[in-house]
C-alpha cells in the first residue's frame, strides 16, 4: 500500500490534475496578476496531457469504438458548460458564441484533427487505410447536423436575423439529439465493426480493443476515468479563468470577438488532439477518425440541445446562423471530407488539403 501511495505521489498524470483544479477553485472569481496567469496557463497545459493519458487507458479498457467516445463525450459536456457560462456573463458580446465555438469545433475535428490524422498514417505507411462504411456514415451526420443547426437559422424569415424561433430551436435541439443518438447506437451496437481499426488489405484488425498490451484492471480504469472528468474540469475552468486574458489580447490585436470562440474551441479539443494524433501514429487511423467526426458530432448533437435549453434564462437572442465565409467554408469541407473517405484510403495529400482548409478558416477567422 505504501508503495502504491509513493507511485501515486510521484506520477504526474495523477498530481497535475489535483494541483489544476485546486488552483482552479483558489483562483475563481479572482483577477490574477501576470505570473499566475502564467501558472494557470502551465497548469492548464499540464491537465490536457493528463486528461489524455487518462482517456486513453480508459479506452484500452472499454476496447473500440466505445473507447472513442469517451474523451468526445466528456470534452462536449464540459464544452456545454464553458460556453454557457461565457454567454451568461459577456451580455450582448456573447450572443454568437455559441455559433462561433461549435463551428470552429466542427471545423477544427473536421479538418485539423481529421487531416493531422491522415497525415500521420500515410507518412507511416504509405496509405492511410479506414472503414468508409463508418467514416461515411459518421460525416453524413457531421453534415447533416451542421446544416440544421448552423445553416438553417441563416435562411429561415421568421426572425430578422440569424436566428431559429423558439419552435424551431426546439426542433432542431430534438433532432441533434435524435441523430447523435441514432449514431451512438449503430457504432456501439449492430455495425460496430465499421468503426473498428482495419489493416491495409481491409481485415478488421485488434477487433477486441487490446492493442499491443493487456487491458488495465478494473479499478486502474476506474481511477483514470474520475481523473480523466478532474482533469477535463481542470482544462475548461482554468481555461474560463484565463479566458478575459484571452479577450483582452484579441481586443489588443485588433482580432474580432469571433475569434475568441476559435480560441476556446482549440483549448478544449487539444486533448483529442493528441490522443487523435497518438492512433494514428500507432497505424490505428479508424480510431483518429472516430475522434474526430464523433468529437464533431457530439459537439453539434450535445451541444445545441444544452444551449436550447439554457437559451429558456439567457437575455437576448441566440445567434446560430453563419454567414458567408462560414458558409463557404463548411460547404468546401462538405465536399472535401466525402471524396477523402469513399475510397477508404487516403494519402499525404488528402491530409494536406484538410489542414489547408484549417488554416484557411483560422486565418479567415482573424482577419475576416
Amino acid at each position: 500500500m505504501a508503495a502504491l501511495i509513493r507511485s501515486r505521489v510521484t506520477d504526474w498524470t495523477f498530481v497535475v490534475p489535483l494541483i489544476a483544479v485546486v488552483v482552479l477553485a483558489a483562483a475563481w472569481g479572482r483577477d490574477l496578476p501576470g505570473v499566475l496567469v502564467t501558472v494557470v496557463a502551465a497548469l492548464l497545459a499540464g491537465a490536457v496531457l493528463a486528461a489524455v493519458h487518462h482517456a486513453e487507458v480508459v479506452a484500452h479498457k472499454v476496447g473500440e469504438p466505445f473507447g472513442s467516445l469517451v474523451l468526445a463525450v466528456a470534452v462536449t459536456v464540459i464544452e456545454v458548460a464553458l460556453i454557457v457560462t461565457l454567454m451568461i456573463s459577456g451580455g450582448d458580446k456573447a450572443q454568437a458564441l455559441a455559433r462561433d465555438t461549435v463551428f470552429a469545433a466542427v471545423m477544427i475535428t473536421c479538418n485539423g484533427i481529421l487531416g493531422l490524422s491522415l497525415l500521420l498514417g500515410a507518412l507511416r505507411r504509405r496509405v492511410a487505410v479506414f472503414n468508409p462504411e463508418g467514416t461515411g456514415g459518421a460525416l453524413a451526420t457531421v453534415a447533416t447536423l451542421a446544416t440544421l443547426s448552423l445553416v438553417v437559422p441563416t435562411f429561415t424569415t421568421s426572425r430578422p436575423g440569424p436566428e431559429f424561433s423558439p419552435a424551431q430551436l426546439a426542433f432542431a435541439a430534438v433532432a441533434s439529439l435524435a441523430l447523435y443518438g441514432l449514431f451512438v447506437l449503430v457504432q456501439t451496437g449492430r455495425h460496430r465493426d465499421y468503426f473498428l481499426p482495419v489493416s491495409q488489405d481491409g481485415r478488421i484488425v485488434d477487433a477486441d480493443g487490446d492493442g499491443h498490451a493487456d487491458p488495465p484492471s478494473a479499478r486502474t480504469a476506474w481511477t483514470s476515468l474520475a481523473l480523466l472528468v478532474v482533469a477535463l474540469v481542470a482544462v475548461v475552468g482554468n481555461a474560463k479563468i484565463i479566458s478575459p486574458t484571452i479577450e483582452a489580447g484579441v481586443s489588443a490585436a485588433n482580432l474580432p470577438q469571433a475569434f475568441v470562440g476559435v480560441i476556446i474551441a482549440l483549448l478544449v479539443l487539444l486533448p483529442e488532439t493528441l490522443a487523435a494524433s497518438r492512433a494514428a501514429r500507432r497505424d490505428r487511423v479508424q480510431i483518429s477518425l472516430n475522434l474526430a467526426l464523433g468529437s464533431a458530432m457530439a459537439s453539434i448533437g450535445l451541444t445545441i440541445p444544452a444551449i436550447a435549453l439554457a437559451s429558456i434564462w439567457l437575455d437576448g437572442p441566440l445567434l446560430l446562423g453563419l454567414g458567408g465565409t462560414q458558409l463557404t467554408l463548411l460547404a468546401l469541407t462538405a465536399v472535401t471530407g466525402v471524396l477523402t473517405v469513399v475510397p477508404g484510403r487516403a494519402t499525404v495529400l488528402q491530409g494536406g488539403v484538410h489542414l489547408v482548409l484549417l488554416a484557411a478558416f483560422v486565418f479567415l477567422a482573424a482577419s475576416p
